[in-house]
This record gives structure tokens, C-alpha cells and sequence, in this order.
């Protein structure tokens, strides 16, 4: 597996060895100690697919408090995948990450706890895998506004769709304090 740092402390690319054929292909979505050698030691407990057509934007979501650390990955498609680092008091603050993903590719991207995370379809539609470390927690459920211009996110898309949810979600310097996690060094 080649990882592939951002420019995020902690938020990583992950490319798996991909074997292939004419019959198709094979590669780890996950190996324990290869992400443990990657610095990625969480133990995950919930798993998710969403389906989504072209257009749509989900995010940017976390949740607080009883954070999720993400594994995403597309398994059919291709979305522009965003990471924000909304930790109180990081050197970070306020600074996203991107990356392509899609299902030729084969690329994961790791979200760790503490970052609110979004993406967007650039395909027909696709199919979105992510494996969380935590259960999802509606009293924690959180999101900060997609096109904040503070956080300087270049999406691939002008005028999404979103849901009633993501269209309500307040800009970042709205959210109080006590609503974001904290930056531990």
C-alpha cells in the first residue's frame, strides 16, 4: 500500500496494491497491520455505502461530541472527496484537503477524528463505502456549510444538490466553540 501524506497532519491517501487481469482485479481495502505501519490504528465499528447521482454534495459532516474517524473509498463511480480540519486550536484550522476517488483508481482516504468531511459526484452516479470508528450518534450529528468561503474549498460543482439538512448547516465561525473538537498535540 502507498500512502500519500496531505497537506493535513493525520489525513492520508491511501493507494492499495491492485492486482489484475483479464478477469478482473483484486486488492486489501483493509489490512490491520499495513494501516497500522501507515499510522492508522483505529478499530472500526460501523460500515456504510451510499448511493448518490451526479451533482449531489453530502457534507461537510462530523460529529461531536463521540467523534468518527472515516475510511472512504468509491466503489463504483467518481467523486472529489474533502477533508476539513475544524479542531479547536490546530495549526490546521480552517484548512481542507481533497482528493479524487474513484472505483478505477481504487484510492482510500482516511479522515481521522476531528475533521468534518464531505464529497461530491462527478460520475452518473456512485457508490460510497466508508468504514467509521464510531457509531453514528444523531445527538452528535454536526455539519459546517459546503461553500464557506473561509475554508476556500475549490468543488468540482456550482449548484449542487443537497439535502434539506446540508442547505441549513451553519458557516464555520458560526458553530459554537463548545460544538467543535479540540486540537490535542
Amino acid at each position: 500500500m502507498k500512502v500519500v501524506e496531505t497537506a493535513l497532519p493525520g489525513v492520508m491517501i491511501l493507494e492499495p496494491k491492485v492486482f489484475g487481469d483479464a478477469r478482473g482485479f483484486f486488492y486489501e481495502s483493509y489490512n490491520k497491520a499495513s494501516f497500522r505501519d501507515a499510522g492508522i490504528t483505529a478499530q472500526f465499528v460501523q460500515s456504510n455505502v451510499s448511493r448518490s447521482t451526479r451533482g449531489v454534495l453530502r457534507g461537510l459532516h462530523y460529529q461531536w461530541p463521540n467523534p468518527q474517524g472515516k475510511l472512504v473509498s468509491v466503489l463504483e463511480g467518481e467523486v472529489y472527496d474533502v477533508a476539513v480540519d475544524i479542531r479547536r486550536g490546530s495549526p490546521t484550522f480552517g484548512q481542507s484537503a481533497g482528493v479524487m476517488l474513484t472505483a478505477e483508481n481504487h484510492r482510500h482516504f482516511w479522515v481521522p477524528e476531528g475533521f468534518a468531511h464531505g464529497f461530491c459526484v462527478l460520475s452518473d452516479f456512485a457508490t460510497f463505502s466508508y468504514q467509521c470508528t464510531a457509531l453514528y450518534d444523531p445527538k452528535a450529528d454536526a455539519g459546517i456549510r459546503w461553500n464557506d468561503a473561509a475554508l476556500g474549498i475549490d468543488w468540482p460543482v456550482s449548484d449542487p444538490l443537497l439535502s434539506d439538512k446540508d442547505r441549513a448547516t451553519p458557516f464555520l465561525h458560526d458553530v459554537a466553540p463548545e460544538r467543535l473538537p479540540v486540537f490535542e498535540a
